[in-house]
């Protein structure tokens, strides 16, 4: 295989990651990150996802997407890495877990950059077979950047797909913290929708949990399917294919810059100069921090003290350091407009 693209404007990644379609394959990638025993034991016994789940997703995309774009992503990588230190137990057989054992970490990656393949080719942008290749060599690339065993990962694109296919048909498992990810009945409104009556945000959410599970069903393989009891249809695979085209064209007619997390849109604005290169990196905006508590706590992506933090994308990411000032006490219950 060809040395691939360093990680940067040029790169495939780039092209593909931190699109704000890959909103829609979330429940498919917390799911199937959650089948993997040791990861579902992981996150039902150590992590507060489920007690603050939307301020949890938000604040751990920075990051996550901040290995690819940074411009030291390989101290951001180190910096999530860090996060799972000490995050271990036992199964209900004895056996031990460990959220930086190769394996587990490696398939929490897995579901992040195979999940750029899985999101393209439901809902664009258009992905070719040389793409994909390209997107398996450059993840090689990202996930040596956060610093941990590189054991588990294949050689070659075609050794990826049978060890994704092994995985879903002999490793992974119905398990509780997989099916509290797939129930979104109990969620509550948007920090920044705090401000909807509980009694309308929860008849919104009725439509939404039928949309996002049949979503997620679509994008799954068949085995998984299988293992969690859904079905699947002809007629089902045809509406998804419709339902791909809609979101496919939509997004399409939004200008580019618009379509893009605050983070990668940050990496891209670093490489073309409307961003100083010693600029700090952005974090989440504050109302995406966890409760007080717990602040101190690293396992929950928490940079409580950063010098930028997000705004909506015709504005700029200057430093926000009287809101910051004003959120470390408490949670923002603000609907200020800046982006999650």
């Amino acid at each position: 295989m060809d040395d691939p693209v360093p990680l940067g404007p040029g790169s495939t990644t780039w092209r593909f990651f931190g699109d704000w379609r890959g909103m829609l394959t979330g429940p498919w990638s917390g799911s199937m990150q959650n089948m993997h025993p040791k990861l579902g034991a992981a996150v039902w016994e150590h992590s507060d996802f489920f007690g603050e789940r939307w301020q949890r997703v938000y604040r751990s995309l920075y990051p996550i997407i901040g290995t690819v774009a940074d411009p030291d992503g390989a101290a951001t990588g180190q910096e999530v890495r860090d996060y799972h230190r000490d995050i271990k137990g036992a199964l209900p057989d004895g056996s031990r877990y460990h959220a930086l054992d190769p394996d587990v970490f490696y398939w929490a990656h897995c579901t992040f950059w195979y999940g750029n393949i899985r999101c393209a080719e439901a809902f664009g942008p258009r992905i070719t077979e040389a793409d994909k290749r390209a997107l398996f060599a450059e993840s090689r690339q990202w996930y040596a950047r956060y610093g941990v065993s590189m054991r588990p990962v294949p050689e070659t694109y075609e050794d990826f797909l049978a060890y994704w296919d092994r995985t879903c048909r002999e490793v992974l498992i119905d398990h509780p913290a997989a099916r509290r990810v797939l129930d979104l009945s109990s969620l509550p409104p948007l920090p920044a929708l705090s401000w909807v009556p509980a009694r309308l945000w929860r008849l919104a959410m009725i439509p939404t949990q039928a949309l996002a599970m049949w979503i997620t069903v679509g994008l799954y393989d068949e085995p998984v399917r299988e293992t969690l009891g859904f079905r699947w249809n002809r007629f089902d695979e045809a509406g998804f294919r419709l339902f791909g085209l809609l979101v496919r064209g939509t997004m399409g007619a939004v200008p580019r810059r618009y379509r893009m997390h605050p983070r990668m849109r940050d990496g891209w604005d670093r490489a073309r100069g409307r961003v100083a290169a010693e600029a700090p990196v952005l974090h989440s905006p504050v109302r995406n921090l966890p409760p007080v508590l717990e602040r101190d706590n690293p396992m929950h992506y928490c940079p409580v003290h950063a010098e930028r933090r997000a705004e909506l994308p015709w504005k700029p990411n200057a430093p926000r350091r009287a809101q910051e000032k004003a959120g470390i006490t408490s949670r923002s219950k603000s609907s200020s407009p800046e982006v999650s």
